[in-house]
């Protein structure tokens, strides 16, 4: 706790006596039953106590003391910023009553900087530089990222000319308390924006940013606008509107998604018949967010159904809702009580981690057509991302060392941990990542916007096709067994054909000299026989489920994958093949088990490689087996894997590297 919470609260948290008949401000801030905080800046949805505002203001003067006493400010200059601050969020408290009363009298409770300035003015009579401090207090952030104009802050000229205020200082110093108290980081980046806004402000210079000045800080996550976005945005949006918590609600959506929702949301404004200066988007923020593993997560579930709306609004789930209150449109979403009970389904059944629910999540979305494509992990896709950046790192960096030619290729580039390493290694070189999956190359050129990459990515399939240019290597890393698991072909999935497709259309997208390079399962030579005795019963259980659904391994007899399963000893025994593709799809556990179930891992063995890169006519740099580490650390804790008698074993061979060369 800060200097400031000790000065009005005892060692017990409990306000000291005498303090609230003097701090009206304070018994506001204390005395409610409304928890309002920006989503945006949770780590937890659960973690909420309903004091983070009391708690936000106590560190706003905190950091007032200690930049008092480094720039020098006067005693009643600190005074007037303490006063702001105090009094700046006190629209966010207040109990039922008093809230009702505020709405009543036309107060935006919602715009918080208005209502505050407000109930400052009823509760002190002061209409006067306090109140006009309250009144405009965040605004210069606000302007910063492009959700208020620049002319928002014309009620603060009036001071500009007033001896008895330092003006541009006061302002400065607010400013920074403001912001740092809700994020050292985000202080340091606008820091220079921020003088550079309070210097124009002081000197009558009220210059609007450009429409395009203010989109790209709308949404950071967009590289570029077309022309038509822009002028959107320029007549329909910032002439008349200000908007709030528009970046925590909007964010995950792309440009043409929220020029949807804006339409929609313009048009139930105009149709209302009603004044409306603020469009204000948190109870979207609010509805869009929940705990997933005990961290803040988009609800995928809620912005899947959205999404589909937004492609089709003749869609029944859903539908934009528009409340107008106080010259305030509240934007969000309702949804059908059959997509609530969807919702509500799958939110239970991920946390249960029950298998069978997984599968169901998928049927049942796909179902309703909600899914994006059939790589669409909903609400797993970024632990998965996450995780397949952390697999591995040493291979990937060896790969590396392979590449030849002024432009590479990582296909299925996954969560760009490989791309950030090509650029690293070669800072000259054109770098381009591919993908099949639109979930995918969406949060790359979001990575690549919010990080500063140079590299490109771009939606391409091998299988269908030559890329339009000749490159100078094509890696392949742990995406060969995907093609392979997922292609349709005349023979269904799990047909070697497309892996060669794939290949060949590689091939023939390579300069003279140019190399593929690939990192990915590899299938054991033979057919042993191996046996595994696990360490509970839940692991037998993913066994057997396991079993059912897992559809590759077509040459192998169905007799032979599974020869045995004692349910007393834990064992089972099989194939070497079937018993190794269990164990690499085990290792990923029990929320990615309904997407791994379906692939296999390994396809060609290494002698299998060698002989369809030599019939292409390529030469072999590289050709090596190997076994992760990885996979045994984490799998010896829940199994053992032994042989026929019983005899710990060592694990077969997980993945290889082919390194092949056009003459």
């Amino acid at each position: 706790m800060g200097n400031s919470f000790d000065k009005y609260f005892d060692k017990d948290g409990n306000v000291k006596d005498g303090v609230i008949e003097g701090n009206r401000w304070l018994k506001f801030l204390t005395e409610t039953d409304n928890v309002y905080v920006n989503a945006e800046r949770l780590e937890s949805i659960g973690s909420l106590s309903g004091k983070e505002t009391l708690m936000y203001v106590m560190k706003t003067l905190d950091i007032l003391d200690e930049v008092s006493v480094r720039e020098g400010l006067s005693d009643e200059d600190k005074e007037l910023i303490a006063t702001t601050l105090k009094w700046s969020e006190v629209a966010k408290g207040g109990l039922a009553r008093e809230r009702s009363e505020w709405i009543k009298k036309g107060y935006p409770v919602d715009i918080h900087n208005i209502a505050s300035a407000y109930i400052y003015r009823d509760e002190t009579g002061d209409e006067g530089f306090v109140f006009t401090l309250i009144k405009t207090h965040g605004i210069v952030g606000q302007c910063i990222r492009g959700e208020i104009s620049v002319s928002a802050n014309s009620e603060l000229q009036a001071f500009c000319d007033d001896e008895k205020y330092d003006l541009k200082k006061i302002l400065l110093v607010l400013n920074e308390c403001i912001i740092r108290a809700a994020s050292e980081k985000i202080w340091e980046a606008n820091k220079v924006s921020v003088e550079s806004l309070i210097s124009d402000i002081v000197s009558g210079n009220l210059k609007e940013f450009s429409p395009q000045y203010r989109l790209q800080r709308l949404c950071p996550g967009e590289l570029e606008f077309f022309e038509n976005d822009v002028e959107f945005f320029d007549k329909e949006i910032f002439p008349k509107f200000q908007l709030w918590y528009f970046e925590a609600a909007l964010s995950s959506f792309d440009m043409g998604q929220i020029r949807t929702i804006l339409t929609n949301t313009v048009k139930a404004v105009n149709e209302s018949g009603k004044e409306v200066d603020h469009l204000n988007f948190k109870p979207l923020s609010d509805n869009l967010f929940y705990d997933y593993e005990g961290k803040k997560h988009i609800n995928v579930y809620k912005k899947r159904i959205i999404e589909k709306y937004l492609l089709d609004a003749s869609v029944s789930n859903v539908d934009i809702a528009v409340k107008i209150e106080n010259k305030s449109a509240f934007v969000d979403f309702k949804f059908s009580r059959v997509c609530e009970k969807l919702i509500e389904f799958c939110v239970e059944a991920e946390r249960s981690g029950l298998l069978t629910f997984e599968k169901s999540i998928i049927v049942l979305y796909d179902m309703f057509g909600f899914r994006r494509d059939a790589f669409d992990r909903l609400n797993n896709e970024d632990k998965y991302l996450e995780t397949m950046n952390n697999v591995a790192a040493s291979t990937k960096d060896g790969i590396v060392d392979f590449v030849t030619g002024d432009c590479v290729v990582d296909v299925g580039s996954g969560g760009g941990i490989l791309l950030d390493k090509l650029e690293s290694r070669f800072p000259d070189k054109k770098v381009i990542g591919t993908d099949i999956s639109t979930n995918v190359i969406e949060t790359l050129e979001q990575k690549k916007h919010r990080e500063g990459h140079n590299w490109e990515v771009k939606v391409h399939n091998f299988v269908s096709g030559t890329l339009e240019k000749e490159v100078g290597s094509i890696i392949f890393s742990s995406i060969l067994h995907e093609i392979y698991s997922y292609t349709e072909t005349e023979n269904g999935r799990f047909d070697i054909a497309s892996v060669k497709k794939a290949l060949r259309n590689a091939f023939d997208s390579l300069k003279p000299g140019g190399r593929i390079v690939i990192r990915d399962g590899v299938k054991t030579e033979g057919n042993a026989v191996r046996m595994i005795r696990f360490k509970t019963s839940a692991g037998l259980d993913f066994f057997k489920n396991y079993v059912k659904d897992f559809k590759g391994l077509k040459d192998i007899p169905e007799e032979r994958k599974v020869l045995s399963i004692d349910d007393k000893n834990l064992t089972v025994t099989g194939d070497i093949n079937y018993i190794r593709e269990f164990l690499f799809t085990y290792t990923w556990g029990s929320e990615s088990y309904a997407h791994e179930v379906q692939e296999q891992f390994g396809y060609f063995t290494l002698k299998e490689y060698r002989e369809f890169f030599e019939e292409l006519g390529a030469k072999i740099i590289e050709a090596k087996e190997l076994l992760e580490p990885g996979y045994p650390d984490n799998l010896s804790k829940h199994l053992e894997l032994l042989d026929p008698s019983g005899t710990p074993t060592e694990y077969p061979s997980s993945n290889c590297i082919i390194v092949a060369e056009k003459a």
